[in-house]
Protein backbone atom coordinates (compact mmCIF):
# COMPACT_ATOMS: atom_id res chain seq x y z
CA UNK A 1 0.00 0.00 0.00
CA UNK A 2 2.81 2.42 0.90
CA UNK A 3 4.50 1.61 -2.40
CA UNK A 4 1.39 2.63 -4.40
CA UNK A 5 0.99 5.80 -2.37
CA UNK A 6 4.62 6.75 -3.03
CA UNK A 7 4.24 6.10 -6.78
CA UNK A 8 1.02 8.16 -6.91
CA UNK A 9 2.62 11.07 -5.06
CA UNK A 10 5.64 10.97 -7.39
CA UNK A 11 3.41 11.07 -10.47
CA UNK A 12 1.35 13.95 -9.05
CA UNK A 13 4.42 16.00 -8.12
CA UNK A 14 6.00 15.40 -11.54
CA UNK A 15 2.77 16.54 -13.21
CA UNK A 16 2.68 19.72 -11.11
CA UNK A 17 6.26 20.67 -11.89
CA UNK A 18 5.64 20.15 -15.62
CA UNK A 19 2.58 22.41 -15.52
CA UNK A 20 4.59 25.08 -13.72
CA UNK A 21 6.40 25.78 -17.02
CA UNK A 22 3.77 24.75 -19.58
CA UNK A 23 2.68 27.22 -22.28
CA UNK A 24 -0.77 26.83 -23.80
CA UNK A 25 -3.54 29.10 -25.06
CA UNK A 26 -4.43 31.52 -22.29
CA UNK A 27 -1.81 30.15 -19.86
CA UNK A 28 1.88 30.44 -19.14
CA UNK A 29 2.86 28.28 -16.19
CA UNK A 30 1.07 29.69 -13.13
CA UNK A 31 -0.30 32.66 -15.08
CA UNK A 32 -3.49 33.01 -17.09
CA UNK A 33 -5.29 35.83 -18.92
CA UNK A 34 -7.33 36.76 -15.85
CA UNK A 35 -4.38 37.35 -13.49
CA UNK A 36 -3.97 40.91 -12.27
CA UNK A 37 -0.65 42.61 -11.54
CA UNK A 38 -1.51 42.78 -7.82
CA UNK A 39 -1.54 38.95 -7.72
CA UNK A 40 2.03 38.52 -8.99
CA UNK A 41 3.58 38.80 -5.51
CA UNK A 42 1.50 35.88 -4.22
CA UNK A 43 1.85 33.76 -7.37
CA UNK A 44 5.64 34.14 -7.37
CA UNK A 45 6.06 34.31 -3.56
CA UNK A 46 9.01 31.86 -3.67
CA UNK A 47 10.70 33.77 -6.50
CA UNK A 48 11.97 37.32 -6.87
CA UNK A 49 10.17 40.08 -8.74
CA UNK A 50 12.03 43.13 -10.00
CA UNK A 51 9.51 45.90 -10.64
CA UNK A 52 10.48 48.43 -13.27
CA UNK A 53 7.68 50.93 -13.13
CA UNK A 54 7.60 53.29 -16.13
CA UNK A 55 8.71 56.81 -15.35
CA UNK A 56 8.98 60.06 -17.20
CA UNK A 57 6.59 62.41 -18.92
CA UNK A 58 3.28 61.07 -20.10
CA UNK A 59 4.29 60.75 -23.74
CA UNK A 60 7.79 59.44 -23.11
CA UNK A 61 7.30 57.10 -20.18
CA UNK A 62 8.24 53.46 -20.56
CA UNK A 63 5.99 50.49 -19.86
CA UNK A 64 5.78 48.91 -16.43
CA UNK A 65 7.72 45.65 -16.45
CA UNK A 66 7.85 42.88 -13.87
CA UNK A 67 10.91 40.65 -14.20
CA UNK A 68 10.49 37.24 -12.58
CA UNK A 69 13.61 35.45 -11.27
CA UNK A 70 13.73 32.04 -9.61
CA UNK A 71 15.54 31.30 -6.33
CA UNK A 72 18.79 30.70 -8.26
CA UNK A 73 18.57 34.21 -9.79
CA UNK A 74 17.67 32.86 -13.25
CA UNK A 75 15.49 35.24 -15.26
CA UNK A 76 12.27 33.38 -16.12
CA UNK A 77 9.77 35.89 -17.52
CA UNK A 78 9.23 39.58 -18.16
CA UNK A 79 5.61 40.61 -17.69
CA UNK A 80 4.08 43.82 -19.05
CA UNK A 81 0.57 44.90 -17.95
CA UNK A 82 -1.97 46.59 -20.22
CA UNK A 83 -1.71 50.01 -18.56
CA UNK A 84 0.91 51.63 -16.37
CA UNK A 85 0.68 52.30 -12.67
CA UNK A 86 -2.45 50.18 -12.14
CA UNK A 87 -2.07 47.05 -10.04
CA UNK A 88 -5.63 46.07 -10.97
CA UNK A 89 -4.59 45.64 -14.62
CA UNK A 90 -4.29 42.30 -16.38
CA UNK A 91 -1.23 41.14 -18.30
CA UNK A 92 -0.80 42.23 -21.90
CA UNK A 93 2.50 40.56 -22.85
CA UNK A 94 4.89 38.03 -21.40
CA UNK A 95 8.38 37.59 -22.72
CA UNK A 96 9.49 34.00 -22.19
CA UNK A 97 13.13 34.27 -21.14
CA UNK A 98 13.86 30.84 -19.65
CA UNK A 99 14.00 27.68 -21.74
CA UNK A 100 12.19 25.88 -18.89
CA UNK A 101 8.94 27.22 -20.32
CA UNK A 102 7.75 25.03 -23.20
CA UNK A 103 4.68 24.52 -25.32
CA UNK A 104 3.00 21.12 -25.19
CA UNK A 105 4.96 20.38 -28.40
CA UNK A 106 8.33 21.22 -26.80
CA UNK A 107 8.96 24.63 -28.37
CA UNK A 108 10.97 26.96 -26.11
CA UNK A 109 13.44 29.86 -26.33
CA UNK A 110 16.18 27.57 -27.65
CA UNK A 111 14.06 26.23 -30.50
CA UNK A 112 14.56 27.19 -34.12
CA UNK A 113 12.12 28.10 -36.90
CA UNK A 114 11.84 24.49 -38.04
CA UNK A 115 10.56 23.43 -34.59
CA UNK A 116 7.95 26.18 -34.61
CA UNK A 117 6.79 25.28 -38.10
CA UNK A 118 6.65 21.52 -37.44
CA UNK A 119 4.81 21.80 -34.14
CA UNK A 120 2.47 24.78 -34.41
CA UNK A 121 0.29 26.36 -37.09
CA UNK A 122 1.84 29.62 -38.25
CA UNK A 123 -0.98 32.11 -38.80
CA UNK A 124 1.03 34.95 -40.33
CA UNK A 125 4.47 36.45 -40.80
CA UNK A 126 5.08 40.18 -40.45
CA UNK A 127 8.10 41.69 -42.19
CA UNK A 128 9.58 44.57 -40.15
CA UNK A 129 12.76 46.57 -40.67
CA UNK A 130 15.11 44.22 -38.77
CA UNK A 131 13.00 41.21 -37.83
CA UNK A 132 10.28 38.80 -38.80
CA UNK A 133 7.37 38.33 -36.43
CA UNK A 134 5.92 34.83 -36.60
CA UNK A 135 2.36 34.65 -35.20
CA UNK A 136 1.08 31.39 -33.69
CA UNK A 137 -2.49 31.92 -32.51
CA UNK A 138 -3.02 28.45 -31.02
CA UNK A 139 -0.78 29.43 -28.07
CA UNK A 140 -1.25 33.25 -28.17
CA UNK A 141 2.41 33.54 -29.16
CA UNK A 142 4.62 35.44 -31.51
CA UNK A 143 8.25 34.69 -32.20
CA UNK A 144 10.76 37.29 -33.33
CA UNK A 145 13.46 36.10 -35.73
CA UNK A 146 16.30 38.28 -37.01
CA UNK A 147 16.14 39.03 -40.73
CA UNK A 148 19.90 38.41 -40.94
CA UNK A 149 18.91 34.74 -41.25
CA UNK A 150 17.17 35.42 -44.58
CA UNK A 151 18.74 35.38 -48.04
CA UNK A 152 20.32 38.77 -48.78
CA UNK A 153 17.62 39.79 -51.29
CA UNK A 154 14.89 39.49 -48.61
CA UNK A 155 16.65 41.37 -45.79
CA UNK A 156 16.08 44.93 -46.95
CA UNK A 157 12.75 46.73 -46.71
CA UNK A 158 9.38 45.72 -45.36
CA UNK A 159 7.35 45.56 -48.56
CA UNK A 160 8.30 41.99 -49.53
CA UNK A 161 6.00 39.19 -48.44
CA UNK A 162 7.98 36.59 -46.54
CA UNK A 163 6.72 33.01 -46.63
CA UNK A 164 7.75 30.07 -44.45
CA UNK A 165 9.75 28.62 -47.36
CA UNK A 166 11.97 31.77 -47.30
CA UNK A 167 13.02 31.29 -43.67
CA UNK A 168 15.97 28.94 -43.09
CA UNK A 169 14.91 26.08 -40.77
CA UNK A 170 17.84 26.65 -38.39
CA UNK A 171 16.91 30.33 -37.74
CA UNK A 172 17.07 30.92 -33.99
CA UNK A 173 14.36 32.60 -31.96
CA UNK A 174 15.40 36.10 -30.90
CA UNK A 175 12.38 36.63 -28.62
CA UNK A 176 9.47 34.39 -27.59
CA UNK A 177 6.44 36.48 -26.65
CA UNK A 178 2.93 35.78 -25.44
CA UNK A 179 0.33 38.43 -26.26
CA UNK A 180 -3.02 38.53 -24.48
CA UNK A 181 -5.25 41.12 -26.12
Amino acid sequence: MKKYLLITLTIISAGCSTNEYKIEKGKVGKLNKEIKVQQLDSIFRNDSIVKRIGEGDYMFSGDDKYLIFDTNKNHLLTITPRNQHDKGETIETIEIVSDLYKTNKGVNTKSNFEMIEKNHKINSIQNTINNLIIYVDDIDAYFIIDKQNLPIDLRLGTEKTIKTINIPPDSKIKRFMIGWN
